[in-house]
């Protein structure tokens, strides 16, 4: 899993200056569809997994369209894609493909100006549509109000859990958070912990905020906040706080989890000092690496986010994202393109399982080879999922998403209360 999936969107969005150039650019110099000369893909120089299976498809099922219009790939780091998206777009010069913006604002301020490809519409054209699962396809319209990115990522998130403590102490996975609750005082009470978390970068503890809110609320319900028809102050968002807040007074997560960042969260699972671990299926490398996991890939179990009572949500509405997704110009498009769009859109999704182990967007049509079983549940999960969910600050600006993060440990271990750590972030969404 590349930590940039986990982590870039809280890069700063277009300023008001970028948009206005970005909405106001057209005529000189744009790059018709029938000058595009090569299929162009800008992208994040460590997402070697999305360069290495375009590539490959390249060399194999899209081998004719490669020879027409052949495949060049530019990376940058991280941090120069968003800036150097802008400045080519502002001059009418973007490449074929390229990576979205570190936040949806800028794909969708790069949209308003004609500069993105409607996918949807592109690829019902090419009668490939149907090769788009429809859990990625809810997913993208959930960030960007359309869909008009390449799912070439796909993860799902839950809560992992080691199968054998589980037994050891008669639990039953549980399918209501009171049962999750229950289970995790079961726990303790045995002196295992129940979570295991990364408080140091606080997004793990956030995503259960966001899990009992969409259980709770339904699966618009943080949408709402964004719309400005709800508030994170209104009492059934600072309930969903006040839950995750009792799961730490009640010492679920373990001693000094402030403290603790990604990799120390993910060994103390792996090595079985903690029960339950709430991540993405990015982390399916490290489940099935036999030097990482020390309890075993066939002793992980994967559970969503258990139903609460009462509440609007279910649990088959599983929380998604797609990495770092890659847009298509709409300046560059011709039947080239689309010719290339038609063989990835087919073979993408089986090809990524083969050759990488990793699960995509894209339907896996023909040969995946041998899967995993952890890696088989995740894409049987995502083929029955038609309602997905985002993470919790998914539609937050920059200072709200490092608000929210950065008090994520202080919530669980009672330095902020539920009611302040949600006025905190409000505040930020008020004057964003």
């Amino acid at each position: 899993m590349h930590k940039t999936l986990r982590t870039r969107r809280i890069a700063l969005p277009a300023t008001a200056a970028t948009a206005s150039l970005l909405l106001s650019a057209c005529g000189g110099g744009s790059t018709s569809g029938s000058d595009v000369k090569a299929f162009t893909l800008t992208i994040n120089d460590d997402n070697h997994i999305v360069q290495q299976e375009l590539t490959a498809l390249g060399k194999g099922s899209c081998a004719s369209q490669n020879k027409t219009l052949p495949l060049k790939i530019q990376t940058l780091p991280i941090g120069n894609v968003d800036q150097k998206v802008q400045l080519l777009a502002g001059q009418n010069a973007l490449p074929v493909q390229f990576a979205a913006g570190g936040t949806p604002q800028l794909t969708k301020t790069l949209d308003k100006a004609g500069q993105v490809l409607d996918l949807e519409k592109t690829l019902k054209d090419l009668g490939v549509w149907n090769n788009i699962q429809p859990a990625a396809v809810k997913t993208v319209e959930n960030l960007y109000g359309k869909f008009n990115v390449m799912p070439y990522q796909f993860n799902i998130e839950g809560i992992w859990y080691n199968k054998k403590l589980f037994a050891d102490h008669g639990i039953a996975v549980p399918t209501t958070y009171d049962q999750l609750v229950a289970a995790a005082a079961k726990l303790k009470g045995a002196g295992v912990t129940a979570f295991s978390a990364d408080g140091k970068d606080g997004w793990p503890l956030t995503r259960l905020i966001s899990g009992y809110i969409y259980r709770e609320l339904g699966p618009d319900a943080l949408q709402a906040v964004a719309d400005g028809k709800a508030k994170l102050t209104d009492p059934a968002y600072v309930k969903a706080a006040q839950a995750i807040a009792d799961l730490g007074k009640a010492g679920y997560f373990g001693k000094g989890v402030g403290s603790i960042d990604y990799d120390t969260a993910a060994q103390q699972f792996l090595t079985g000092k903690a029960a339950m671990y709430y991540m993405g299926s990015w982390a399916l490398g490290d489940f099935n690496d036999p030097v990482k996991n020390k309890i075993s890939a066939d002793n992980v179990g994967f559970m969503p986010f258990p139903a609460v009572k009462g509440g609007k949500g279910s649990a088959d509405q599983i929380p998604a994202n797609v990495g770092l997704p890659v847009a298509v110009s709409a300046k560059s498009y011709d039947a080239k393109v689309g010719d290339w769009l038609s063989c990835i859109s087919k073979n993408y999704g089986a090809a990524s399982l083969k050759d990488q182990g990793t699960v995509s967007g894209f339907k896996p049509n023909g040969d995946t080879g041998i899967l995993p079983p952890l890696t088989q549940t995740v894409q049987d999960t995502i083929t029955k999922t038609k309602t997905s969910t985002l993470w919790f600050e998914a539609l937050f600006n920059t200072k709200a998403t490092e608000t929210s993060q950065t008090n994520a440990a202080p919530l669980v271990n009672g330095s902020i209360s539920a009611k302040d750590f949600m006025q905190k972030i409000q505040a930020d969404l008020d004057n964003g």
